[in-house]
């Protein structure tokens, strides 16, 4: 199994340790030629957090945003912490387009304020367990379609869901050793 990690801006690097640890390789995506190269050995593609703003720039700049929108709404896995989140979403409260648009969520983008506001709590994950949550500027999900399971929330806040081959997370599990989430990914992977 291999998956690839979107390496264009964010915690790319951390994903590709916590991959390791489980003994899975990985491969960073840098361009769309990169991308198409190594598509049809991936099993999935972690979407790291980061600046959406700058990443989805990014993205539309080498042409990315439109073949890996069609692997995602064909059934690809996907996994999007924090700023992979705000991708993921059909909706952003605070922009007037979304990015893949490919999740039938509604987020608000640094939901908990600025850098200083950041903070680390634990909370429990429906299908995981109580888990390590560390947010940086974290964006919330304000609204979900019937087809989203909310997995976790925090203070009544949505900060972990699923729509079939989507998972997303409010908070940064590769900044944390607990693995549980990457392990729950991996398993969307091998069922896909």
């Amino acid at each position: 199994m291999k998956i690839g990690i979107l390496a264009l801006q964010g915690a790319f690097a951390e994903h590709a340790r916590m991959l390791e640890k489980l003994g899975i390789e990985s491969v960073e995506l840098r361009n769309l030629k990169n991308f198409q190269q190594h598509y049809s050995d991936l099993s999935g593609l972690i979407l790291p957090g980061g600046e959406s703003t700058a990443i989805g720039k990014l993205l539309r700049e080498l042409y990315m945003l439109e073949p890996i929108k069609q692997a995602i709404s064909s059934g690809f896995p996907v996994f999007g912490t924090c700023a992979g989140l705000i991708l993921l979403a059909k909706e952003i409260t605070s922009q007037k387009e979304s990015h893949f648009g490919t999740m039938d969520i509604v987020v608000e983008r640094n939901a908990y304020g600025r850098q200083l506001g950041s903070f680390y709590t634990e909370a429990d994950c429906k299908g995981v367990g109580k888990i390590p949550m560390t947010f940086i500027r974290g964006p919330i999900i304000s609204s979900v379609g019937k087809k989203v399971n909310i997995l976790a929330t925090v203070n009544n806040k949505i900060v972990a869901a699923q729509e079939k081959n989507m998972l997303v997370t409010s908070f940064h599990p590769e900044l944390t050793n607990n693995l549980s989430l990457h392990k729950y990914f991996i398993d969307i992977c091998k069922v896909a």
